[in-house]
């Protein structure tokens, strides 16, 4: 009977082992894989079975699961060169965020059969290179960082390309472009005279305004002593000529005997002052 009981016991807790090992759980943002470890079935590439999610069940010993994140993965390589069209070397620093398509899960484990961050730094990244280094042969050292909107746009166009053939969405795909040191330095130059021009001319602009408005105060000072003058003018003439007629009549009342004319004008009056 004791027997029976330490049977029981031993059969009940390698039950309880057997299935501890043959359930899983798959997390609502990843996507289960549950594969054969071998099979001779070529028509079962991979020996892939299904995809699958929450409470997994499975034999531990012919089948496992493989489980992959759906969400979106964010990595930032290091620095790599590529070379433009005249041979001039940018260094690039990608940063790139993606996720797996749910749809293609099965795809990449039968072709890669690698956890994502192992794709990341193998086959991502390669595409991330090639995606520069063909784009970068298009253009010349001068056009890329003239239109570098231009090149990471069309970088990024190739790089969804290949890699949505793949089975990864791209979300976000950025870059910092290095040139090289004499393009950079000939870039500052070149900024630095654009700018001393601008200054320079600023200046000209500066010295004209504010010879407009010297001329313009000349001019209101000019008119205004016109004005003045004029009215002095205007009155000392106005003075003079009531000056010059006193003086007439006081000249003809000193001159006078006493006598009036003998003889009448045409108009029949006699040429004599007149005394208001």
């Amino acid at each position: 009977m004791k027997m029976n009981i330490k049977t029981l016991i031993a059969s009940g807790c390698a039950a309880v082992m057997a299935l501890s090992t043959s359930c899983t759980t798959i997390d609502s943002g990843s996507v289960g894989i549950r594969f054969l470890k071998w099979s001779s079935d070529n028509d079962r590439q991979g020996g892939v079975i299904e995809t699958c999610n929450g409470w997994v069940w499975y034999n531990p010993i012919t089948q496992d699961i493989f489980e992959y994140p759906i969400f979106v993965q964010r990595k930032t390589y290091e620095p790599f060169a590529v070379n433009a069209k005249d041979a001039s070397t940018f260094t690039m620093d990608p940063t790139i965020a993606y996720r797996l398509d749910r749809d293609k899960a099965t795809q990449v484990f039968t072709k890669y059969r690698k956890a994502l961050w192992e794709i990341e730094d193998g086959y991502i990244r390669t595409c991330i290179y090639e995606a520069y280094r063909t784009c970068a042969n298009q253009y010349t050292s001068d056009y890329l960082m003239a239109n570098r909107g231009e090149f990471e746009n069309e970088v990024r166009k190739r790089l969804e390309q290949s890699l949505s053939n793949e089975g990864f969405i791209v979300e976000e795909f950025t870059s910092q472009i290095t040139p090289p040191q004499s393009l950079a330095n000939a870039i500052n130059a070149k900024n630095e005279a654009v700018q001393n021009a601008l200054k320079a001319e600023n200046k000209v602009k500066e010295a004209e305004a504010e010879a407009k408005i010297e001329i313009a105060k000349a001019e209101g000072e000019a008119k205004a002593l016109k004005i003045k003058g004029d009215g002095e003018a205007y009155y000392n003439r106005v003075v003079a000529e009531s000056l010059n007629k006193l003086l007439v009549e006081q000249y003809a009342i000193e001159k006078w005997d006493g006598k009036l004319p003998q003889y009448m004008t045409a108009g029949g009056e006699a040429p004599f002052i007149h005394v208001k």
